[in-house]
């Protein structure tokens, strides 16, 4: 091997160093929230939750009621005001993506899933009362659902993505990392290949 080639080996090397622990540092909080969440749902049966549920009631102020009654949509999103209202008199803010309501003749129905919980909303529209009713499953229902990536929203999605892209560089350089150093390290081989053949005789014995 002559010294240019030497030379850019090593670069070669280096560069995947430099992937491989960049990568495994953007993945390291997802890597511990999957792995994590990945055990609970597996024992999803064992670890039972009491869901905790709010119910909360409101009146809706005449002016809103009234400029609801001409309202003739199936579904279609609350209006501004209507939305204002209810964040401040119910609470029902920070919710994932655009709220959209069912519109019937005689109510508005509004649901409200959420990570780890769910939620609803009732309008009477010819009285104008507002029942709401919140169910939360606690912490580690709430963990799982961000797994699975469950009424999370647009931010969470872009964040499975960017960090499913992480995890991809992070696994293939370090297989290259391997490759580069298999030489000196006999077993190194042997237990990719029973990293890859374990679970895909698993996945066959189960479909079969």
């Amino acid at each position: 091997m002559t010294p240019d080639t030497k030379a850019g080996a090593a670069r070669w090397t280096k560069t995947l160093h430099r992937w491989h622990w960049i990568s495994s540092a953007i993945c390291l909080a997802g890597l511990l929230l999957f792995a994590a969440t990945g055990i609970t749902l597996n024992h999803a049966v064992d670890i039972q939750a009491t869901p905790k549920v709010t119910q909360r009631t409101a009146q809706l102020p005449d002016a809103l009621l009234a400029g609801l009654a001409d309202e003739q949509r199936r579904r279609a999103p609350l209006p501004p005001p209507l939305r204002a209202w209810l964040d401040a008199e119910i609470g029902i803010g920070g919710q994932p993506g655009e709220l959209v309501a069912e519109w019937a003749a005689d109510e508005i129905y509004l649901p409200l899933p959420r990570p780890g919980g769910d939620a609803w909303l009732r309008i009477e529209r010819d009285s104008g009362a507002v029942e709401y009713e919140l169910s939360e499953r606690g912490v580690i229902a709430w963990l799982n659902d961000l797994h699975k990536g469950r009424h999370t929203g647009v931010a969470w999605r872009w964040f499975i993505d960017i960090f499913s892209v992480a995890c991809l560089i992070f696994a293939l350089t370090g297989l290259l990392l391997l490759h580069r150093h298999a030489g000196k390290r006999p077993a190194t081989w042997p237990s990719v290949l029973a990293g890859v053949a374990v679970p895909a005789l698993l996945a066959f014995l189960i479909l079969h």
